[in-house]
Order: structure tokens, then C-alpha cells, then sequence
């Protein structure tokens, strides 16, 4: 059903109204004001709570993820049994790490804390096990515990944050068979999802499949021409393959729609180099290099940009903060064509032996259990 953003808390009451209706029965608008029935009125502003909060944080906007934060929070407060909104509050910190509102760190930090109230509650829930073998994969770089979790919860079925969860835990290790499968099953599901078209895109792009990664963009950007995800690939894809001016207005646009994301800027900066405007490319990098000094900057993608520039120290140096900071995007960048240029680096490679060594003591541990 497409109602008015205002209406969307309306939506649930109103489809149980239909059905009721057209099934015979009788109710009473009591009887339907909340999902939990005859639960109390705290029960009932909890999960109004929750429903806002949700609703607020799936955005790449930091003040509205915060809003929404905040209200889950409050949820969780007045109802410590509302456990969708304590894994929400969890996916909320992935998402603010990926975008960079938040250091790996804090995130880490407080997704176990979460953890910790859901045991007080119960022992365990299961949606929260790919959250917590993503912290134990990208921050801990604990590899063994990272695939138990995923292996246990590998029976739940797709969730736009579960399978961006698998997907991204797939392509960190760069395993692009089984992310094209988890994409490919998701999309067979929910075939309109902007985000699973773009990371399908991106997908191809780090696998080295130029034409696959380029057709797939084009597809997103055709299907969703305004929507976030194809602008942030588009910008990237395109601008790796050729159409360097396409590339830069599509990340002059997610800059204009995303103005506190720095990825967005790294993004820019690169299709400004890869669009031979240098000066310009170096003058946002120089902006992101100050803001280091002021907050936590999500800094792996600029070092695409200062490789687009032949800057190969520079672009190490922001690989080395990636890497220190436990970025989540850092072993994604390491398979990414656009850092060609770092490949006979020798710290380039000795990052890249991080993930083989990781990949080496995970399958010694199965040799032994075995």
C-alpha cells in the first residue's frame, strides 16, 4: 500500500481494520490500536516509540538517524521486552559506522552493550547474530567466531539489514560467488530494493567484472535515477570505466543530497581526479584531512582518490588510518580496482596478508575441531 509519510504509524491499524472488515468480523477501535491488544498503554507508547525511531534512523542523514536513535532508546526504556527495538538500536550503530557518524570503536562498543540488556531479557535473539559476527569479523578481525555466527543464523530469512550484513561480511573477504548469491536470492525476493541493485553493481566491481559492474549501474540509476545508492556506486563505477563527466555529476548530486557524509566528498574528489580536475580534487581532500582534526572521518575512500591523482603515499597514509580505525569498509577497498596503482606497495600487500592470515587460522581452527 503507498499512504502519505504522516500516515505510515496509521498503516498497520488500518490494514487490520480491512481485513477484519471483509472477513465478517467485528471489532472495536480499542481492540485495534495496538498490536499488542489488551497490553497496557505503556506497551502500546513503546511501540509507538519504536515505530517512529525506525522509521527515522534508515537514512543516510546524521541529525535523523540520531532523532532515531533516541527514540528507540526510549522504547527500550519504557519497555525493556520490546526486543525489535533494542536489534534496531544494534543495526543503527552498523549503519552509522558505515557511514562514518560513528567510530568502529564507540559502534563496537555499543552494539555489545546491547547485547548485554537482550541476555538480561532472554538469552539470546537470533537476529542479532550476524550484527555481532560483523563486529567480531571487521573490528575484532576474530574470523572463526564471525562465521559460527553467521553459520548459526544462516537460516533467517532475507532482511534488508541482515542480508546487507552478509553481503558486506562476503565481499570483506572477498568472497564475490557467495555475495552475488545472498544478492541474487534477496533480489528474487524484493526486486525493488535500490540498495540491493547498487551493491549488486559494486559487487561486480570489486570481482573486476567492468562490464557486469557497468550494466548493473545502469540499471539501478534507470530503475531508482534519484535514490542514494545508485548516486554513491554510479559515482564510483563510472568513474573507474570512462564517463568521467556522468560520474561527476552523479557525485555532485549525492554530495547535494548527502552534505554531511564524507564519504560522499571522497567520492567527489575522485571523479573531480578521474575528471582531470586535480586542484579541485585536492581541495576537498585537504577540507577531510582538516576534519580529522576536529572529529572522526571515514577516510578509506579517499585513498581511491589520491591513487586517481598518482598520489600513492597519500593514498596509503589514508589506508593506514582505515586500518588503525578498523574501518568496515577496509578490506572491501582492498579488492577494489581503482587502488591498481597501491598493488606493488609493499604495505599494500602486507595489509592484503591481514585477510590471508585471518583465512588461514579460521580454517586451521576447522582442521582441528574436524
Amino acid at each position: 500500500m503507498l499512504v502519505s509519510r504522516t500516515r505510515m504509524l496509521d498503516l498497520q491499524s488500518e490494514l487490520v481494520q480491512r481485513l477484519v472488515f471483509r472477513l465478517g468480523g467485528q471489532f472495536s477501535s480499542s481492540e485495534i490500536a495496538s498490536p499488542f491488544g489488551t497490553y497496557s498503554a505503556e506497551h502500546h507508547a513503546a511501540y509507538e516509540r519504536f515505530l517512529r525511531g525506525h522509521y527515522e534512523w534508515q537514512t543516510q542523514e546524521r541529525h535523523r538517524i540520531h532523532e532515531g536513535i533516541n527514540r528507540l532508546i526510549q522504547a527500550t526504556e519504557m519497555d525493556p521486552s520490546l526486543l525489535s527495538a533494542q536489534v534496531d538500536l544494534a543495526n543503527a550503530c552498523v549503519t552509522q559506522e558505515f557511514c562514518g557518524f560513528l567510530e568502529p570503536e564507540v559502534a563496537a562498543r555499543q552494539i555489545r552493550q546491547i547485547e548485554g540488556s537482550i541476555r538480561e531479557v532472554r538469552s539470546h535473539t537470533e537476529e542479532l547474530l550476524p550484527t555481532l559476527g560483523w563486529v567480531s569479523f571487521h573490528f575484532d578481525r576474530d574470523l572463526p567466531a564471525a562465521l559460527e555466527m553467521f553459520s548459526v543464523s544462516a537460516h533467517l530469512p532475507h532482511d534488508s539489514w541482515i542480508t546487507r550484513l552478509r553481503v558486506m561480511f562476503a565481499l570483506s573477504r572477498h568472497r564475490f560467488d557467495e555475495a552475488f548469491e545472498w544478492l541474487q536470492s534477496a533480489l528474487a525476493l524484493d526486486p525493488f530494493a535500490p540498495w540491493l541493485h547498487a551493491r549488486l553493481a559494486w559487487a561486480h566491481h570489486l570481482a573486476g567484472h567492468s562490464a557486469q559492474s557497468v550494466a548493473q549501474i545502469e540499471k539501478t540509476l534507470s530503475m531508482f535515477p534519484d535514490h542514494e545508492a545508485g548516486l554513491f556506486y554510479g559515482a564510483v563505477i563510472l568513474g573507474f570505466n570512462g564517463p568521467s563527466q556522468r560520474a561527476l555529476e552523479l557525485a555532485q548530486d549525492l554530495v547535494r543530497r548527502t552534505p554531511h557524509l564524507d564519504i560522499a566528498n571522497a567520492i567527489h574528489a575522485y571523479a573531480l581526479a578521474r575528471a582531470g580536475l586535480s586542484e579541485e580534487a585536492r581541495d576537498i581532500l585537504e577540507r577531510l584531512q582538516w576534519l580529522t582534526r576536529e572529529r572522526f572521518v571515514l577516510r578509506s575512500f579517499a585513498s581511491a582518490a589520491y591513487a586517481a591523482l598518482g598520489d600513492v603515499e597519500e593514498a596509503m597514509a589514508e589506508l593506514r588510518a582505515a586500518d588503525e580505525a578498523r574501518c568496515p569498509w577496509f578490506f572491501q577497498l582492498l579488492a577494489d580496482p581503482r587502488l591498481a596503482p597501491l598493488h606493488d606497495h609493499p604495505e599494500f600487500e602486507a595489509m592484503r596478508g591481514i585477510l590471508e592470515r585471518m583465512e588461514s587460522l579460521a580454517d586451521d581452527r576447522v582442521e582441528y575441531s574436524s
